[in-house]
């Protein structure tokens, strides 16, 4: 079947690394160490104290390390990473990691800006990419210029077309993505099936299956909204849906208000599913884990997240249960809405950034930590253990390993986007995106409408764009 040219960035990124073969192997990220001294040849018996080799003395030290790779729904990750920690230390002698883990959002919103004002950040950090993040980090002279260790590792071409352009600044690189993502439906195929209900994959077939579950006591989507930015992802989704998939580019040029009749509408419409009790009760109390165990147990039929979670429903993962059970597809086109209906949320926004104060064994080691990290190898590993989408050029063979259904159904959804649109959080400045979250929780617990999120967010969106300007 001929599929649709996907003319955004990141759903072009996801396809030539599916479906193109983008260059040989470069797995093969080991360097071959040099002969050590014991190696040597050994001095004759009649060779003098002085002619005899002496090992070179190693000089211990300690590099910080943050990530976020926490719990029980990032093992895998936190896998890839802790292999990826224990390769380099190999390699680089003397070096130790100090391995720091934090919250994603503590880390983001709280803990980095604190140490990025103080000028102490970690060494080696989590960081998102994008004017709220990345660029207004690098642009205060606190991350470190990765241009000349990509030149020299050879893999700044290795990278998906555009990825490193929310971590650029004035074409010198500050971070690197470690994948990308979208953002859709998962849904019990067995519950669809035993109401006999049509995958969502129309707007009357998904309201239809929200009204059925709902009739039979079973919670039509799960979900755990103690932390926003889970919510966040539906509204985001649904914003690029009813007002279109430019959207959210708008914001920052002032463009487009978060109070215009087309974004108030997406809030209306969520408000519309709060009332109508399509999401789990209690939900501002329950968290994300909790959202994906109501899920698993077969408490709702649908959740709406990131492709991800694909990872959970493998049979030795967190969603065993229902390994076999689940589908993906993306959330339906919207009647009357505005813009390319089957474009789809797509995001290669976080990664790894490097303080720019480091000393000699330090960029050594962060060398070796990205040459580690960012290969073929890794790059696979995170497909297929943890469904997050490569933001590097996967080899033929690579590729080929691929056989989860439930990614390649995610796989399918972009290759089937006739566009794509990021997340509003890799774009807008990082107080407007904390004052959606703020907002979106009184919109769940019936204190703001519509009008009044969208009003207060605008205001906080002006202000940054004033200051932005100056």
């Amino acid at each position: 079947m001929h599929k649709k040219l996907v003319s955004s960035l990141a759903v072009s990124m996801a396809m030539s690394a599916f479906l193109a073969a983008c260059g040989s192997n470069d797995g093969n990220n080991t360097s071959s160490p040099s002969a050590s001294p014991s190696e040597s040849a050994s001095p004759s018996p009649s060779a003098s104290p002085s002619e005899s080799a002496s090992p070179e003395k190693v000089e211990n030290f300690t590099v910080s390390l943050r990530h976020i790779q926490i719990g029980d729904a990032q093992k895998f990750r936190k896998a890839i990473l802790d292999d990826v920690v224990a390769k380099t230390e190999a390699e680089v002698p003397g070096l130790k990691f100090e391995l720091d883990p934090v919250e994603d959002q503590v880390n983001r919103f709280t803990k980095l800006p604190a140490e990025m004002a103080a000028g102490n950040p970690p060494k080696i950090f989590d960081v998102f990419g994008g004017a709220g993040d990345t660029q207004k980090y690098a642009a205060a002279g606190r991350m470190l210029d990765l241009t000349p260790i990509l030149d020299e590792l050879g893999i700044k071409d290795k990278f998906l077309s555009g990825v490193l352009e929310p971590f650029s600044v004035d074409g010198k690189v500050y971070g690197l993505p470690i994948g990308g993502n979208t953002e859709g439906i998962f849904y019990n195929t067995e519950l669809f099936a035993q109401y006999n209900l049509n995958p969502p994959t129309t707007w009357d077939d998904l309201i239809k299956a929200a009204d059925t579950l709902k009739a039979n006591d079973i919670t039509p989507f799960a979900m755990g909204s103690s932390g926003a930015w889970v919510p966040n992802m539906l509204v985001n989704t649904l914003i690029g849906r009813v007002a279109g998939e430019k959207t959210n580019n708008g914001f920052i040029t002032g463009e487009v208000k978060w109070n215009s009749p087309d974004v108030l509408a997406a809030y209306q419409l969520y408000a519309d599913w709060e009332k109508a009790g399509y999401f789990s009760k209690g939900e501002l109390g329950k968290d994300y884990d909790g959202m994906l165990n109501d899920f698993v147990a077969g408490k709702a039929g649908m959740m709406f997240d990131g492709s991800w979670r694909s990872s959970a429903f493998k049979n030795d993962a967190v969603g065993g249960a229902i390994a076999g059970k689940v589908a993906f597809v993306s959330l339906p086109a919207v009647p009357n809405g505005k813009g390319d209906q089957t474009s789809v949320n797509a995001n290669y926004a976080n990664g790894y950034g490097f303080s720019s104060d480091v000393n000699e064994n330090e960029k050594k080691a962060i060398t070796a930590f990205i040459k580690n990290l960012y290969s073929d190898e890794m790059q696979l590993r995170g497909l297929l253990e943890d469904g997050v989408l490569p933001s590097m050029k996967l080899s033929e063979a690579s590729v080929a390993q691929v056989s989860d259904p439930v990614v390649k159904q995610v796989l399918d959804v972009l290759a089937n986007a006739g566009a794509s649109f990021p997340h509003f959080d890799s774009v807008v400045q990082s107080k407007v995106y904390t004052e959606t979250e703020t907002q979106l929780a009184k919109l769940i617990a019936g204190k703001a409408t519509p009008q009044q999120v969208g009003d207060a967010i605008q205001k906080v969106q002006d202000a940054e764009n004033a200051a932005a300007a100056k």
